[in-house]
């Protein structure tokens, strides 16, 4: 059964991606929350940056995710998880699309408006990647059939369930 789409040295792509805009978006609301703190201006500057590369790099996730989803079969419950992981993370990055949109005219200074949006953005993210870790460490999307603590490494090219001395 094919459970995973495009791969990259043996390893699927999504999630080698989705560590980028989840810490960029992450720490754009913490640099919010550093300004609150400071009154310094810089620091949501930088946020409004990093806004703009994690929603980006959420993009280009979105598209190996989409093709990870379209791998996985139909009627199952992984599907319906998947779905429900993709539409919410699409969800967070339109949040963040959201609070660069509203930060716009006064980056330095978003207002509460920008800040509460980034928050809800990063608490949506919360629960999809912990959707995305169900999808992974509960029904084994993106692993090998028979990975096992002594399998030989992806680039080797041979099963995973062929163990390794």
């Amino acid at each position: 059964m094919r459970r995973h789409g495009v791969k990259f040295l043996g390893h699927p792509i999504h999630p080698m991606l989705v560590v980028f805009p989840l810490g960029l978006l992450i720490t754009s609301l913490i640099f919010d929350f550093i300004r609150l703190g400071t009154g310094n201006g810089t620091w949501s500057l930088a946020a409004e940056y990093m806004i703009g590369a994690g929603v980006i790099g959420g993009l280009l996730a979105a598209v190996f995710g989409l093709v990870d989803w379209l791998a996985i079969p139909s009627g199952t419950r992984a599907k319906a998880i998947g779905a429900w992981h993709g539409i919410g993370n699409v969800v967070v990055v339109l949040l963040f699309i959201g609070s660069w949109f509203v930060r716009l005219p006064a980056p330095a200074d978003p207002g509460s408006g920008a800040i509460a949006l980034s928050v809800l953005g990063v608490l949506l993210g919360a629960v999809t990647g912990w959707l995305g870790g169900e999808l992974v460490d509960r029904l084994g999307i993106g692993v090998d059939e028979g990975a096992n603590p002594n399998a030989p490494s992806s680039m080797s090219h041979q099963p995973a369930s062929r163990r390794v001395a």
